[in-house]
């Protein structure tokens, strides 16, 4: 029952193409190489109590 888990994927800060990382993948664009990425937003619905 070992799951691996899924690619994650990141918008570059530079060039704006889209990447998808898995665990021990080098943070970095595979286009233009820069180092800044960003994680895309979830669709899921997330919600917090108030409390």
């Amino acid at each position: 029952m070992d799951s691996q888990p899924e690619p994650v994927s990141y918008i570059c800060g530079d060039c704006g193409q889209e990447n998808t990382l898995k665990l021990g993948d080098v943070i970095q664009c595979r286009e233009c190489g820069y180092c800044i990425l960003y994680k895309k937003r979830t669709r899921r619905i997330v919600q917090y109590e108030a409390r």
